[in-house]
């Protein structure tokens, strides 16, 4: 059973009141993502009275929703309609709710071949630092008013306003699903994944573990039959890519430190101390290890890439630290929306 309630303007009352005092709010849902960015000081301004589907038209592919829904709520209403969110969002607890995926914008092993969060966002309303409750973008693709403001709310962590609703693009389930593992080196394994990328193999997930490479495949029953004839391999369990999406597999037990590291699709492995676990087809690696933040972050800098730090207190930057020009952005931009800065701050950089 679906719960429905507008709680906007008791968000709102909180918010103009911490404006009048000066206070910092700490926003947040379930806390499922706290552990990701920096300690936040501040009156907690709870989302999770404000839920519900406002609206959700399946032959359109658009759903309205509160922020406070939970995310579990939303994902089954779209699978009762034989649809779902194609950027596979992990949850990292029970309670997660929409506003917590889009602050996060975190997507799961989907997320090269479909989009991320943020390339669903169609638009939203948010609560902005000069108390005002404003509308950007639309429910249809063909409305692009805001629609870049709209996207900015994904992967911000709550730093620019309080997010009340969105509205997300949606897409059918694929016909067919199957799972393969095939054993192969890693350096085997992204040759290959370079090669099915030029060809049309229905690859929706692809991850190395060191010992062999998984593979999910998506689409039509015969596009799907015809890839695992040729790759070969041993089935593959559904359940696999839940377990990785919610870092629930063996390799996230691991008490060291975790990292989450963006690399250029095609680089090899890098020789940093600690276990890798090679996600999104070579493009995402995470890395179990003590090394120095420092040191981890000089060898993905020196491929183009960047890392972040998903174990609380393991550094005081678990964010890439950025340089001066997107930092002077970010400050800019900070100061449009929240003036004030009393929208979590410091959560994603101690300069913002």
């Amino acid at each position: 059973m679906t719960v429905s309630f507008d709680a906007s303007e008791q968000l709102l009352d909180q918010v103009n009141q911490a404006l009048a005092a000066n206070t910092p709010l700490r926003i947040q849902g379930s806390d499922s993502k706290a552990f990701l960015g920096r300690t936040v000081e501040g009156q907690v301004l709870d989302t999770r009275a404000h839920r519900g589907i406002v609206s959700y038209d399946p032959t359109e592919l658009v759903v309205t929703v509160r922020a406070g829904t939970p995310l579990t709520e939303l994902e089954a209403a779209l699978d009762e309609a034989g649809q779902m969110l194609p950027c596979e969002p992990p949850h990292f607890g029970e309670g997660a709710t929409v506003g917590g995926m889009i602050a996060a914008g975190l997507s799961g092993p989907r997320r090269p071949w479909s989009g991320s969060v943020r390339d669903f966002v169609l638009g939203t309303r948010i609560i902005t630092g000069h108390g005002k409750h404003l509308r950007f973008g639309g429910e249809v693709m063909k409305n692009v008013a805001g629609y870049d403001l709209s996207r900015l709310m994904a992967g911000s962590f709550g730093c620019l306003g309080v997010l009340t609703e969105v509205s997300l693009k949606v897409l059918p389930k694929p016909r067919r699903c199957s799972g393969l593992r095939v054993e192969m080196t890693l350096d085997q394994a992204l040759l290959k994944l370079a090669e099915w990328g030029q060809q049309p193999i229905p690859i929706s997930a692809a991850c190395h573990d060191g010992q062999a490479l998984h593979l999910r495949l998506e689409g039509g029953e015969g596009s799907v039959n015809a890839a695992r004839e040729r790759i070969g391999g041993e089935d593959l369990d559904a359940a696999y890519w839940d377990a990785l999406r919610e870092q629930r597999l063996a390799f996230f037990e691991d008490p060291r430190p975790l990292w989450r590291l963006s690399l250029p699709i095609n680089t090899p492995a890098l020789a940093l101390e600690g276990e890798q676990l090679v996600d999104w087809a070579g493009a995402q690696r995470w890395l179990k290890s003590t090394e120095d933040a420092e040191r981890i972050r000089a060898i993905v800098g020196e491929v183009d890439g960047h890392a972040i730090c998903y174990s609380a207190g393991a550094t005081t930057s678990p964010f890439q630290p950025l340089g001066a020009p997107l930092l002077r952005y970010h400050q800019q931009l900070k100061a449009q929306l929240d003036p004030q800065g009393i929208f979590n701050p410091g959560r994603m950089y101690s300069e913002v």
